[in-house]
C-alpha cells in the first residue's frame, strides 16, 4: 500500500512538473512573436514526456531485496509493549530515494538543454537576417558625437563585443553613426579594427556608415530595410516604427508608451542575457 501511494504521489509530481515546464519553456522561448506560447507549450510537453519516460525506465530496473533484519536476542528475552509507539513505514525511505532520483533526472536534463549565446541571439532576433545598429551608446562607450570628438580615441564596450560578433555570424550587419568631423570617423574605425570586429566577425569597413545628422541615420535605415534596427534615440525609433519590422531601443529607462514592434533594454548585452 505504501508503494502504491508513493507512485501516485510521484505521478502527481510529474503532472505538476509538466505544467511548470510549459510556463517556463514559454518564457524561455518568448521572442515576442504571436506563436511563442504555443512553442513553449509544445516544448514543455516534450520535456514532460522525456522526463516521464526516463523516470519510468529508471524505476523498471531490478530492485535489490533488502535483507531481513533479525531481532536482537538477549539472554533474558524480554519483550516490552508500548501502546503509543509509532511505526514508520519502509515506504518513506523508498519515496525519499525516488524523489532524489527524480531531482537528478531533472538536473541532468536541464544541463543538456542550456542554449548557447548563438542560439539565444537567433531566437531573440526572430531569425532576422539584416540588422542596422547605432554605434554611440550601444557598441561604443562614448554616448554622443561631442564626447567622441573630445576623446583621443574611441572605445568599444568589452561586454557587448561577444554579442556583436555573434550577430555578425548569421546577420548582414550595418553600423552607423552621426559624427562631427573626419577625425571622429577614423577613431571609430580604428577602435572597431583593434577590437577584432573586421577579422573575427562578418563585418567589413564598407558597412560602417557615417552621416552628419540624425535624419541622415534614419534615411540609411529606411534605404537598407533591415529586419531589426537598434538605436538609443527615441525620436529615430518613433520615426522608423512604421517602416521597420522590429526595433530595439537601448535606454536605461523603459518608455511608458511604445509601438508593439519596439522592444526596450538597458543595453544590447542585457537584451540577449549575456551578462
Amino acid at each position: 500500500m505504501a508503494t502504491e501511494t508513493s507512485k501516485d504521489e510521484l505521478l502527481q509530481l510529474v503532472k505538476r512538473f509538466s505544467a511548470y515546464l510549459t510556463v517556463k519553456m514559454s518564457n524561455l522561448f518568448s521572442f515576442n512573436t504571436p506563436d511563442s506560447r504555443s512553442v513553449g507549450a509544445a516544448a514543455g510537453l516534450a520535456v514532460a514526456i522525456v522526463f516521464t519516460w526516463r523516470w519510468l525506465r529508471s524505476n523498471s530496473g531490478p530492485q535489490r531485496r533488502q535483507p531481513k533484519r533479525q531481532a536482537p536476542t538477549t539472554s533474558s528475552s524480554v519483550v516490552t509493549t508500548q501502546p503509543n509507539a509509532v511505526s514508520i513505514p519502509s515506504g518513506g525511505v523508498c519515496s525519499s530515494s525516488e524523489d532524489l532520483r527524480v531531482q537528478n533526472v531533472v538536473d541532468e536534463f536541464f544541463q543538456t538543454v542550456t542554449p548557447s549565446l548563438g542560439q539565444i541571439v537567433r531566437q531573440k532576433l526572430s531569425e532576422g537576417r539584416k540588422v542596422t545598429c547605432r554605434l554611440l551608446g550601444v557598441i561604443l562607450e562614448e554616448s554622443s558625437p561631442e564626447e567622441l570628438q573630445g576623446q583621443s580615441q574611441a572605445t568599444v564596450r568589452s561586454s557587448v563585443l561577444e554579442v556583436l560578433l555573434e550577430i555578425t555570424k548569421f546577420c548582414d550587419v550595418y553600423l552607423m553613426e552621426r559624427v562631427l568631423d573626419d577625425e571622429s570617423e577614423q577613431k571609430v574605425l580604428v577602435a572597431l579594427e583593434n577590437a577584432g570586429v573586421f577579422t573575427s566577425g562578418g563585418l567589413v569597413k564598407d558597412k560602417v556608415l557615417f552621416c552628419s545628422t540624425e535624419t541622415g541615420r534614419s534615411s540609411f535605415v529606411r534605404q537598407l530595410e533591415p529586419d531589426w534596427h537598434i538605436d538609443t534615440n527615441p525620436e529615430v525609433i518613433f520615426q522608423l516604427a512604421r517602416f521597420i519590422k522590429y526595433q530595439l531601443h537601448i535606454s536605461p529607462i523603459r518608455p511608458e508608451r511604445t509601438a508593439a514592434n519596439v522592444l526596450s533594454s538597458p543595453s544590447l548585452e542585457q537584451f540577449f542575457g549575456s551578462t
